[in-house]
């Protein structure tokens, strides 16, 4: 009998990342299989608590990317068939997905992030421009990560336009105030703040679906430890993990203004961990390989005992 923990690893779903979760589910699967673990994959789909309980793993490692897998869901499932699972719990899952109330509490808490507002898309009537905000904006979905639905509004015109697109897929987006300045993140592992990097996109505005997933769609290049900047990121981002009760694993993303003014833009409570993922990297900049990352993970899962 193996003395390492049997593993069923969720990937796909229903949201609109199943190919992000898939690409994840599957190196993970890779790494556990080169590690020793006896692991399999399965979807969540309708079949997904029929298919745990033929499985019968000890420990599930959540390979999910947005709605169902990030924001509580399958979470709750888990906690229910008293399953660990690597990543955050109900609570602080369902918090981070929520990109309204996490800025709420970044402000009640003092912690920067630029000025926002939230608008609904029911009714048939198309919200106006904000009076509290100027253009250009950001719009982003309240509920939706990987940069889906997320554009730079600079005129009316493109206001009214991004509106009605919005409209046919979501109920309710954020208009944020657009920052200028360096796309930066930081990851943690553990309680343990990793090396921030800095993205650059190759080709598009900002760090969209494409700039994250495509080969060669950005350059990530990691800060260095002696860097003041550095050093505050990697505080802000501590904060942002305990004051959501994150676990096991996060990544806060920033812009940084030209003064150097670090400004809170998303939580991440289950970063991707593809090829082209940012997690990965900041590891193995102090030397944390892949696989040693997901032995890791699976370990923390393992030691709640099916706790949350």
């Amino acid at each position: 009998m193996s003395a390492k923990p049997r593993v069923a690893v969720v990937m796909g779903g229903p949201s609109s990342e199943r190919e992000i979760s898939i690409a994840t589910g599957t190196g993970v699967l890779r790494a556990l299989h080169a590690l020793g673990y006896e692991a399999q994959s399965l979807d969540y789909d309708p079949r997904f608590i029929e298919s745990l309980r033929a499985i019968e793993p000890d420990v599930v490692f959540n390979a999910l990317h947005g709605p169902g897998g990030e924001d509580g869901q399958v979470q709750a499932i888990l906690d229910w068939m008293g399953l660990p699972y690597t990543g955050s719990s109900v609570e602080g899952a369902a918090i981070a997905m929520d990109k309204h109330l996490t800025k709420k509490l970044l402000a009640a808490e003092g912690l920067p992030t630029p000025a926002w507002d939230l608008f609904d898309l029911v009714g048939g009537t198309l919200p106006l421009l904000p009076g509290s905000l100027d253009l250009p904006l950001v719009i982003k979905p309240r509920f939706e990560g990987s940069s889906s639905g997320v554009s730079i509004v600079r005129t009316h015109e493109h206001w009214t336009a991004a509106m009605i697109e919005a409209a046919k897929t979501y109920q309710q987006i954020l208009a944020e105030e657009f920052v200028a300045g360096r796309e930066l993140t930081c990851g943690i592992l553990g309680e343990e703040a990793l090396p921030p990097i800095e993205i650059i996109p190759v080709e598009d505005e900002f760090y969209t679906f494409a700039a994250k997933y495509a080969p060669g769609g950005s350059r990530h290049v990691v800060m260095s430890q002696e860097d003041d900047l550095s050093a505050r990121l990697q505080m802000l981002a501590l904060s942002v993990h305990r004051l959501l009760g994150l676990r096991d694993y996060s990544r806060t993303d920033f812009i940084v203004t030209k003064e150097g003014r670090p400004q809170i833009l998303e939580i991440n409570a289950l970063p991707g961990l593809t090829p082209t993922s940012l997690i990965p990297d900041e590891c193995a900049s102090l030397g944390i390989g892949y696989e040693a990352l997901i032995d890791r993970l699976v370990g923390y899962a393992v030691s709640r005992n099916g706790r949350s």
